[in-house]
């Protein structure tokens, strides 16, 4: 496991949902060369050469993918497409408050709720 990802996914989350940023249900794992956050053993977020991927519902999926920088997740430039994924361009990543409603949409889909 690289270990720049679990940092650069602690720092994001220290940014965005500093609650659980320290939290006892928060784990990484590595993922295929990358790196997944979990959340109550249920991933939500991944980092690696492709850049941070949020795991989104369907509804918040469908309007990030509305934008033409976004992309889905691959794991290797010509994997297969992970569903339910969306790479997290830059200008998302500098907009606190989208990213911010992003994060908390995708871990709250991660914990069900």
């Amino acid at each position: 496991m690289n270990d720049t990802y679990p940092t650069q996914l602690k720092g994001l989350l220290s940014q965005t949902l500093p609650q659980f940023a320290s939290s006892d249900q928060l784990s990484f794992k590595g993922v295929f060369g990358a790196v997944g956050g979990y959340i109550d053993g249920k991933i939500f977020i991944s980092c690696g050469n492709f850049g941070i991927a949020l795991r989104l519902p369907p509804v918040a999926l469908q309007d990030v993918f509305e934008a033409d920088d976004v992309q889905p997740l691959r794991y290797f430039p010509k994997g297969h497409i992970k569903r339910g994924y969306a790479v997290i361009p830059r200008r998302i990543l500098e907009d606190r408050a989208l990213l911010v409603q992003l994060m908390g949409e995708s871990v709250s889909y991660a914990r069900g709720t």
